[in-house]
């Protein structure tokens, strides 16, 4: 901890990159605090590589009777949603079994993720329902 820190002084705790010399536990706890939402903020889901809206809303917007799901605006290029075959259009009415009736819906299933995870998606396109497996 010497060659670390440069101090001598008892006790000597390092948190990340930074060094508390003494018994300092306000100090301690804001660095606890600090590394922990850095390390949420680096275990981010994955991106699936859609822009999606209520599809009940868009379907008002068109003067269309209202349609329960989550409308894919855009689809990334090169994405895993692109990759598994989503287009624009699309409306996803199930992930992972769970009914989608909204934009919300779809988020709180894609929070849940972690890279390398599977998602089974189904969704109409027009007047056919499709499913597409998409590896994020």
């Amino acid at each position: 901890m010497v060659q670390r820190s440069g101090q001598r002084g008892v006790p000597v705790v390092a948190i990340d990159d930074q060094v508390v010399v003494g018994f300092d536990p306000q100090r301690m706890q804001m660095l606890v605090n600090k590394a922990s939402q850095v390390n949420k903020a680096s275990q981010k889901r994955p991106a699936l590589g859609l822009s999606i809206a209520d599809a009940s809303r868009m379907a008002m917007k068109a003067g269309s009777l209202p349609v329960f799901g989550a409308f894919v605006g855009k689809v990334a290029p090169g994405s895993p949603a692109e990759r598994a075959g989503v287009k624009p259009g699309d409306i996803v009415t199930e992930a992972n079994l769970r009914p989608i009736s909204n934009a919300a819906d779809l988020e709180k299933v894609l929070e849940s993720l972690t890279a390398g995870s599977r998602l089974a998606l189904v969704a109409t396109r027009g007047d056919r329902t499709l499913r597409f497996e998409v590896v994020l």
